[in-house]
């Protein structure tokens, strides 16, 4: 698998809303995007996260972008997780974790000396050609939204 760099072509994806729709890169053309990976839905830094992008929605907004989350929970755990921290932005199930193979964040993790396999914190900001623009790796779960606004703001 080839490490996705800056410039190089969004992966192409259909996946499941947390309403049960579909959303594929085709239907983001023509929009920025911020496409974040979590590990896990209701977690203490997914919420976190989450929380920051909810709270920063309405500037990201003005700077043309729209925010889509990704993780391996399904529709009815991403339903739920919007409902109970009033998430104002779609999320996406990978339950077969396509996306996030295709992304390069299924990755072999460790925990208590324990190997498995899970989502590296990811976030991508793509152009309105499908193009990635930037990638973080790095993700300040509990300020991501001034993260990205941060480094926005170095290159405008």
């Amino acid at each position: 698998m080839t490490k996705l760099k800056a410039g190089d072509p969004a992966p192409d994806f259909t996946a499941a809303t947390q309403d049960g729709q579909t959303l594929s890169l085709a239907d983001l053309k023509g929009t920025r995007t911020i496409l974040y990976f979590y590990p896990k839905d209701n977690t203490s830094g997914c919420t976190l996260e989450a929380k920051s992008l909810r709270d920063g929605k309405a500037e990201l907004a003005r700077r043309g972008y729209r925010i889509v989350g990704v993780s391996p929970d399904s529709e009815r755990s991403h339903r739920n997780f919007c409902d109970k921290h009033e998430l104002n932005f779609t999320l996406l199930a990978d339950t077969d974790h396509a996306m996030c193979e295709a992304y390069g964040v299924w990755v072999e993790k460790s925990m208590y000396g324990r190997k498995y396999m899970g989502v590296a914190r990811t976030t991508f900001l793509i152009d309105e050609q499908g193009r990635i623009d930037r990638i973080f790796e790095k993700v300040d779960t509990k300020n991501h939204y001034t993260q990205i606004i941060n480094e926005l703001d170095k290159n405008e």
